[in-house]
């Protein structure tokens, strides 16, 4: 029959299968790794505040800050 295939056939197919779901869960594995997520979005944050944009935030984040404490200090 045309449909029916051999244990030879299945066995490679179920290897072929095992290689490409341990691929999968390696590649699970290195996209949700915690230390690496963390590194990523440190480094994305340091490029960020290297533009001229990022550091007019830092700057206006900072003159806030500025401005809050000197008006606690001022209340006393």
């Amino acid at each position: 029959m045309a449909g029916e295939r051999t244990a030879d056939e299945i066995q490679r197919d179920i290897e072929q299968a095992r290689a490409s779901l341990a691929v999968a869960v390696d590649q699970l594995a290195y996209r949700t790794n915690p230390k690496r997520l963390a590194d990523n979005a440190k480094q994305s944050l340091v490029e960020k505040a290297q533009t001229p944009q990022g550091r007019a935030v830092i700057g206006a984040a900072g003159l806030l800050v500025a401005i809050v404490i000197i008006r606690k200090i001022a209340k006393r």
